[in-house]
Parts: structure tokens; C-alpha cells; sequence
């Protein structure tokens, strides 16, 4: 491990591109302390902390900017507005024929798709902003100049903040190493991390928490990260055979391979989805404090409550059934395989080959979906078991592995394309597929 780390830097072209991914990320964090002029961030971060980690939209949102929002910074929309548009332009492209043609275009395609995915980001963005300028308005003592120069300027701060670091983001995919989008993610939720286990510490100094618990804690979280490694990684191989065909003296095809099927093939999108459903009703009851019937929303569909927590698993295990068989079309693999001659051993081309890899996606989504639903509902019992004192697991932990493992299997494939050991002796390390 050691010693490919050493090498990392031994590769000018590699260490060119892990020190520029790093400056990015740095002028990143360092704009994340820019303030939006003419807001009170103390009042928005009372607001947010006295949610919790998990209690309105407003605090699920400032998770995955990395407290930007709180903080009332330029960045406090962060890069969701982006993804946002690319899920749906993604869901788009498996129900309208333009999209869908767009995508089976190749690298033309793909420009139009990036084209149509920065004026989401706009549209998504204003719309967002707009909405945040209108509330911090109605929050006692969060802006004290009210009105429409105010909305303008924080609409116009937070936009312009969205498209830099969209910008930022594209400059790290295209000069540097890893996906830029998801490193700025990355970036954004890791940042809390060190400021937690300071807490942690703290906790156990001042005796509020006993140093058995903190170690406890610390192996859950250990032995957490490994199974999420595993399941991430975890794939179901269908072989193919490729027929052999004769063109005048040369032989093509007879070869073996096989269709990864993964485990986890909707990722964190799940998670996001059921969030999102079960967050939108409460945060707006949490505008109505006088009503009974609004208060009653918030206690039950308060995280840790049973119902809450039996619906959050219900929902996840839906969208991923849902969002798998959105990206991911049997009958189209079928297809596309039977079109270059490819088989499944023991199963006829077309509908039987399509009906085989279905029975197979529905088995293996199952158990991928139930243990990501553990992990999304484990902040909960961390909370409440050791009274950690910041968010571990759920969208936080996935997003972190998957990241994390796409650019190590990047650095990796470096490494042994120009001879050097990479960081795994044995067998290969494997990113996430896109």
C-alpha cells in the first residue's frame, strides 16, 4: 500500500493530475466560507441544528453541500441542482425517444445531454434559490433587509455559486483524477468528519460519554465501511458465449465473457428518492406550529419513529426496484447481444434471454436494497445508542465508498498501465460502473 502510494507521485502525468484535483477541491472549500450578503447565518444555522441530522429537507440538503447552507454561503445550493437534473435527464432518456436517441449517439450525444443538463442546472438552481431567499425571509432574525434587493442578490450569489462549482467540477473530470462532480460531493460530506470525531473526543473528556462506547463506535463504523465496500462491490456474473463466425480465412468471436449485474446497481439514488418523499410532508408542517394535526405529522414521521422508520424501508426497497429497472433494460441487453451473435449457456435468444436477466436483477436487487436501507436507518441507532455527536452512515457513508473507490481504481489503473504495482497484489481493485 506504502510503497503505491510512493510510486503515485514517481508518475509526473499522475501527480500532475492529484495535485490540480486537490487545488480544486481547496479553492472549493475555501469559497464555502464566502457569505451571501445581507443574511444572518447565525439564525439559519440555530434553525438547521435544531432539526437534527436528519430532521427537515433543510438539514438533509446542508449534508450533502457540506454545511454551506447553514454557513449562508455562495455555495449553499452546492452541486445538487446538477444532479438533480442529471437524474432526470437520466430517467428521461428510458421514457422519451429524444433523450433516449441523444444517448445512443455516443460522444455527440453526450455533448447535447451536458448541453441540456447546464440549462437544468440554471433553471433548477433559480427556482431553488428562490425559494430559500423567500423562507429566510419568513425565519425570524435571518435577514435583516428584507425585500426584493435582497432576493435578487442572494438568487444571483447562489446561482453564480452553483455554476462555479459545476465548473469546478468539469475541470477536475477533465485535468484531474476522479469524477469532479462526485469528489466536490465527496469533499463536502468528509469535511464534517474531522470536526465530529473532535466532539467524540471532547464528549470523552468531559466524561459524557464513556471510552468504551467511543471504541465501540469507532469498530461499528469500521466494520460498517467494509460491508458497504463489499456490497458496493458485489456483482452477479451471467456468462455469455459468442458464436463463432467465418469470414473468408479469419475466425471471429468462439469468446467467453460475462454481464456484471450489480448488487446495488441504483446506487444512493434510493435512498435520496425515499428521503425526500417521507422529509417533503414534515417540513411543511413544520411552518403550521399551532396545528394539532401538523404537529402530529412531525411526530410521527420524525426519524426514529416506528412508522417513519417502516415506511423509509419500504420506500428504499421500492426505488430500487423502481430506478434499476429505469436504467437497466433487459429486453434491450437481450437484444444487443443477440445482434453480435452472444448467448446465455442453457437459455434461447430474445425473450427467454430477457426474461432470465430480469428473474436475476429482482433476486439480487433485494438483499442489495434491504441492507442499504440498514445503513440509511443506522444514523438512528447510532444517535440513540452512543449519542454520537455527528451524522455516520446512511447517503453520507455510500456516497464516500463509492467515490472513494471509483478514483482509487483510477489512480490504480495508472499505476499498472505504466508497470508499477497497484494497490492490490491480487486480483483487481474495481470501481463503480457508470
Amino acid at each position: 500500500m506504502f510503497n503505491s502510494i510512493s510510486n503515485i507521485f514517481k508518475i509526473p502525468d499522475l501527480k500532475k493530475k492529484i495535485l490540480f484535483t486537490a487545488l480544486i477541491l481547496v479553492i472549493y472549500r475555501l469559497g464555502s466560507f464566502v457569505p451571501v450578503p445581507g443574511i444572518n447565518a447565525t439564525a439559519l444555522k440555530d434553525f438547521i441544528a435544531g432539526a437534527g441530522a436528519s430532521g427537515n429537507m433543510f438539514s438533509m440538503f446542508d449534508l450533502f453541500v457540506g454545511g454551506n447552507l447553514q454557513r449562508a454561503s455562495v455555495f449553499a445550493l452546492g452541486i445538487m441542482p446538477y444532479i438533480t437534473t442529471s437524474i432526470v435527464i437520466q430517467l428521461l432518456g428510458s421514457v422519451i425517444p429524444f433523450f433516449e436517441k441523444l444517448r445512443k449517439e455516443g460522444a455527440e450525444g453526450q455533448k447535447k445531454i451536458n448541453q441540456y443538463t447546464r440549462y437544468g442546472t440554471i433553471f433548477i438552481a433559480t427556482f431553488n434559490s428562490i425559494g430559500i431567499a423567500l423562507f429566510l425571509q419568513g425565519l425570524e432574525g435571518a435577514v435583516p433587509n428584507e425585500g426584493f434587493t435582497f432576493v435578487f442578490t442572494c438568487v444571483l450569489s447562489m446561482v453564480t455559486g452553483t455554476m462555479i462549482i459545476m465548473w469546478l467540477g468539469e475541470q477536475i473530470t477533465e485535468h484531474g483524477i476522479g469524477n469532479g462532480i462526485s469528489l466536490i460531493i465527496f469533499a463536502g460530506i468528509i469535511a464534517r468528519y474531522p470536526q465530529g470525531f473532535l466532539n467524540m473526543f471532547n464528549m470523552v473528556s468531559a466524561g459524557v460519554m464513556n471510552i468504551f462506547t467511543a471504541v465501540a463506535v469507532i469498530l461499528v463504523m469500521i466494520l460498517v465501511t467494509a460491508s458497504v465496500v463489499l456490497v458496493t462491490e458485489g456483482i452477479r456474473k451471467i456468462p455469455v458465449q459468442y458464436a463463432k463466425r467465418v469470414v473468408g480465412r479469419k475466425v471471429y468471436g468462439g469468446q467467453s465473457t460475462f454481464i456484471p449485474l450489480k448488487v446495488n446497481s441504483a446506487g444512493v439514488i434510493p435512498i435520496i428518492f425515499a428521503q425526500s418523499v417521507l422529509m417533503f410532508p414534515r417540513t411543511l408542517a413544520t411552518f403550521f406550529k399551532d396545528s394539532d394535526f401538523a404537529n402530529a405529522i412531525v411526530n410521527i414521521l420524525s426519524p426514529g419513529a416506528w412508522l417513519y422508520s417502516i415506511l423509509y424501508v419500504l420506500l428504499i426497497v421500492f426505488f430500487a426496484y423502481f430506478y434499476t429497472a429505469m436504467v437497466l433494460n433487459p429486453t434491450e441487453m437481450a437484444e444487443n447481444m443477440k445482434s453480435y451473435g452472444g448467448f446465455i449457456p442453457g437459455r434461447k435468444p430474445g425473450k427467454k434471454t430477457a426474461d432470465y436477466i430480469n428473474g436475476v436483477l429482482t433476486r439480487i436487487t433485494l438483499p442489495g436494497a434491504i441492507f442499504f436501507a440498514f445503513i440509511a436507518i443506522l444514523p438512528e441507532f447510532m444517535a440513540k445508542w452512543a449519542n454520537l455527536p455527528f451524522y455516520f452512515g446512511g447517503t453520507g457513508l455510500i456516497i464516500i465508498v463509492g467515490v472513494a473507490l471509483d478514483t482509487l481504481q483510477q489512480i490504480e489503473s495508472h499505476l499498472v498501465m505504466r508497470h508499477y504495482d497497484g494497490f492490490m497484489k491480487k486480483g483487481k481493485l474495481r470501481g463503480r460502473s457508470r
